[in-house]
């Protein structure tokens, strides 16, 4: 299975940060409207991504909640009806919740930097480091440390868990 080693970050300086990943960047910043509807699952997260152009993504990953580098697991199938696909995971699994977001992506090297703008929340910074073949998670996260210095991210932004987890808890009732 593909992996990848990720942080995410609030982005304490949205502007500033795109202007550091452009600037770090092999290629111009791609702009893209994402909502991802994620199911519920005894293990792991599976999310249905809807892309422009009725394309979507259908993407399994496991990783640990925590702060800082952290490996992800992960499998995408893609599928140009993801309407149908939908409509067939809600029936199976039922839908857990949705994030709708614009992401601001930048490639660094092997490194996927993403800036979000998601819906109900705010505005985040994710790192992916996509691992090379043999490449070891130290690796990895020596790179993303480094990117996170670059960025400027501070250790006090970083977050655990997914999109979606802060969602569910900033609508929980107290």
């Amino acid at each position: 299975m593909p992996s990848n080693i990720e942080i995410k970050a609030r982005a304490a300086n949205f502007n500033e940060t795109c202007r550091r990943a452009q600037a770090l960047s092999d290629m111009p910043v791609d702009v893209i409207l994402q909502e991802d509807t994620f199911f519920n699952t005894p293990h792991g997260r599976l999310k249905l991504r809807v892309l422009p152009e009725h394309r979507g993504q259908l993407i399994y990953y496991t990783r640990p909640d925590q702060l800082g580098p952290k490996r992800s697991d992960y499998h995408i199938s893609v599928t140009s009806d993801p309407d149908n696909l939908k409509r067939v995971l809600e029936l199976v699994y039922g839908i857990r919740g949705v994030v709708k977001k614009t992401r601001y992506l930048y490639l660094v090297g092997q490194t996927r930097v993403h800036l979000d703008d998601v819906e109900g929340l705010g505005q985040f910074m994710e790192l992916e480091v996509v691992m090379g073949e043999g490449q070891s998670d130290a690796e990895g996260q020596a790179i993303a440390e480094e990117l996170m210095t670059s960025l400027g991210v501070e250790k006090r932004d970083l977050l655990e868990g997914a999109y979606l987890d802060l969602l569910e808890s900033s609508t929980t009732p107290s």
